[in-house]
């Protein structure tokens, strides 16, 4: 079985929208606002691309990630790895062309199928509403967190208000940094 892993960028309170500067959100970019750029605390982005072997979005960050990230060097390693997009809506005339092998997945069932095939882990980045979807499937395994020192109020947040059983989460990583951000990364106990 594959591992899942979620990748976010999230808010002490827990928000994950707009960190980099999309539109829509008055708090948006809030990732390098007003927070000096440590390199070192983000050394886990880096290492997610050596150990990914797939990457899952849902089709709002796919469509925000797919004009621009083929062509940076900062995700060059992405640019061959099988990409799935989870996405009721999307067509293949949606999908680019210059990003490696795309793959539409129409439901979390087959997102469970995919996680039952050979391979490595795959990584989920963005993607707030299939996060919280996954999260309460129980198909996540591990929650890579850059918890940022903010307070954004309202926004999407990446764990939903379901009324669910207790997740228990085992602490594997972390580490603070002088900027104020925390690498927190979790394993779901099964």
């Amino acid at each position: 079985m594959r591992t899942l892993i979620s990748s976010a960028f999230i808010s002490l309170d827990g928000v994950v929208e707009a960190p980099g500067g999309e539109p829509g959100y008055r708090n948006s970019g809030w990732t390098f606002k007003d927070i000096e750029f440590l390199p070192e605390a983000f050394e886990i982005k880096g290492r997610e691309q050596q150990e990914a072997a797939a990457i899952l979005l849902g089709r709002t960050s796919y469509e925000a990630f797919s004009p621009v990230w083929p062509d940076m060097e900062d995700f060059a390693q992405y640019k061959e790895m099988p990409k799935y997009v989870v996405s009721t809506t999307l067509t293949d005339d949606g999908l680019v062309s210059n990003w490696g092998e795309q793959t539409i997945l129409r439901s979390l069932d087959e997102v469970a199928a995919l996680k039952e095939t050979e391979g490595g882990p795959i990584i989920v980045h963005g993607s707030a509403t299939l996060n919280r979807n996954l999260s309460d499937a129980g198909l996540i395994d591990r929650y890579h967190l850059l918890v940022f020192p903010l307070l954004l109020g309202a926004g999407k947040r990446l764990f939903s208000g379901t009324d669910k059983d207790t997740q228990k989460l085992k602490l594997v990583e972390h580490e603070a940094y002088a900027n104020g951000l925390q690498k927190q990364v979790f394993d779901v106990v099964r």
